[in-house]
C-alpha cells in the first residue's frame, strides 16, 4: 500500500527506489500504478517541493 501522507510517501518512494528499483518507471510498473495514480503521487511530492531526479534515482 502506497502511503497517502506526502511526508510518508516521500520516505516510502525513496526507500523503494534505493532498495529495489533502478528507475521510477520500473517502480510504477512493478507496483501496477495507473497513470492517474502516478500523477497523484507526483503532485503530492511536488507539493513538498520534491521532484524525481533520474540521475540519483530519488526524489530531492
Amino acid at each position: 500500500m502506497i502511503p497517502k501522507d506526502p511526508v510518508m510517501l516521500l520516505s516510502y518512494m525513496n526507500m523503494k527506489l534505493r532498495d529495489n528499483y533502478s528507475s521510477l518507471e520500473a517502480l510504477f510498473d512493478d507496483l501496477d500504478v495507473s497513470p492517474n495514480e502516478q500523477k497523484e503521487i507526483l503532485d503530492r511530492l511536488n507539493s513538498l517541493g520534491y521532484t524525481y531526479n533520474p540521475e540519483t534515482n530519488q526524489f530531492n
